[in-house]
């Protein structure tokens, strides 16, 4: 099989902020015009951050997620994750899974509602190793029938596990009441009948229209440079595959309140709204509401929402509300667990909460203490090897760039009072509220 070495092209260190499900940050220590992007005549974008870490991040990051799912293939991109590990056709199963191990090394893959990402962690010297394995399993599985059989329960007991966590099913439950009638509405993992029906060739129809080379990113975090890819020519590169938008007039529709008898111990339960895609316009909302989220309910205990549901009325265990930021739109939303008796009085005090932003603006105090905390936040976050592997690959698939976090902070400081309170009035609108109760 031919291959081709990546060509270097123009140097590029930018990607998206926290504002997105997860975040990259660039080191300060790291110069940028160390971040290189390449591309192959196939279509195939790669990108790669040297380190001088022994251990290599790397994989590939498809744009193949539940949106990407047509009628009656609910559950099938992530059916697809579990079996490109069942052989292709040079390795069998158990090929691929002693491939990287037996050097000590793991190989790891996991589905969004966007992409489906397979990675490895190794030692720098089986870097080319991994290369190999990962491009094969990623273009070249086969999806043999006979292990299709065996895993599919496998995929059945995850779902039937899932199913059986409220507190993780409600938040796929409200994005489809949320997107109802859209892909991006999916539940990830599909149903356990849908799921059965599945056969070969479900997955080579479906791996054969997104596992493309132009719909798929090369990316490593460490190494000294990127190694040639074993991937296939083309004469012609494929274009990249154009996404169903969201359509404004479906976003709203189903404000309002929805109840459901799940027969669980305490109530669940989460309202939102949706929010703002990932267009380069809407950059200061997305900033100011990732300000905003953070003082509302993000990871701190000082929160507002625990503050006032927890810590000073033990109503709660858990609180918290998150953003996330999908290339079209996106959904902000809170959730808590509480005694069954005690959700309308939550709901109130959420309310109240809410309310308080869109009345007036922070104080500078108040502005400047949320700005320091997120800021050390996103400098903590930097720390983590495997996850800045990971959102180095998915800002280069989605956005061609990435973004270091000196200039993310600056973003964030850029942030006024009124601009919270702009962004708090557009999205705490009650009328465009959706909530979700299990009880």
């Amino acid at each position: 099989m031919p291959t081709f070495a990546l060509t270097p092209g123009k140097a590029s260190c930018r990607c998206r902020t926290g504002v997105f499900e997860k975040t990259l940050f660039i080191k300060k220590d790291m110069r940028t015009d160390n971040c290189v992007t390449m591309a192959m005549p196939c279509g195939l974008r790669a990108i790669h951050m040297p380190s001088s870490s022994p251990v290599v991040y790397l994989g590939y990051q498809i744009a193949a997620g539940s949106r990407d799912e047509r009628e009656n293939e609910e559950g099938l991109a992530h059916f697809c994750e579990h079996m490109t590990f069942k052989g292709t056709e040079r390795r069998s199963a158990w090929n691929i899974l002693n491939c990287l191990e037996a050097v000590g090394g793991s190989l790891n893959a996991y589905t969004t509602k966007e992409c489906t990402v397979f990675y490895a962690a190794v030692p720098e010297h089986y870097t080319r190793r991994a290369v190999d394995l990962l491009t094969d399993i990623v273009f070249h599985s086969t999806y043999p029938q006979k292990e299709i059989d065996k895993e599919v329960e496998v995929i059945c007991d995850e779902i039937e596990s899932y199913n059986d966590s409220p507190a993780d099913l409600i938040y796929d439950d409200f994005e489809n009441i949320v997107f109802h009638g859209h892909p991006l509405g999916h539940n990830i993992l599909g149903t356990t009948e849908r799921v059965r029906s599945f056969t070969t060739a479900d997955a080579l129809r479906f791996t054969s229209r997104l596992y493309t080379p132009s719909n798929a990113v090369f990316f490593m975090y460490g190494g000294k440079k990127l190694p040639t890819i074993p991937i296939g020519s083309a004469t012609l590169a494929e274009p990249r595959l154009q996404k169903t938008a969201i359509s404004s007039a479906s976003l709203f529709s189903a404000a309002g309140v929805t109840t459901r008898d799940k027969g669980t111990h305490q109530a669940h339960v989460m309202l939102g709204s949706p929010s703002y895609g990932a267009s380069d316009d809407l950059l200061r909302e997305r900033m100011s509401l990732y300000l905003l989220n953070n003082i509302i309910g993000g990871r701190g205990m000082n929160s507002r929402l625990n503050v006032t549901l927890r810590e000073h009325r033990g109503l709660v265990y858990t609180v918290e509300s998150s953003m996330t930021t999908y290339g079209d739109t996106g959904l902000w939303c809170t959730y808590l667990g509480c005694d069954k008796d005690d959700v309308r009085r939550c709901l109130r005090l959420v309310r109240r909460e809410l309310d308080k932003f869109m009345d007036e603006p922070l104080s500078e105090r108040r502005l400047n203490a949320a700005k320091k905390q997120l800021r050390g936040q996103l400098t903590i976050d930097c720390d983590n090897r495997e996850n800045f592997a990971l959102d180095l690959g998915s800002v280069y698939l989605f956005r061609d760039k990435a973004r270091d976090v000196e200039k993310t902070c600056k973003e964030i400081d850029a942030v006024t009072a009124e601009d919270i309170q702009h962004v708090a009035r557009h999205i705490f609108e009650p009328s465009k509220m959706t909530t979700l109760i299990y009880k």
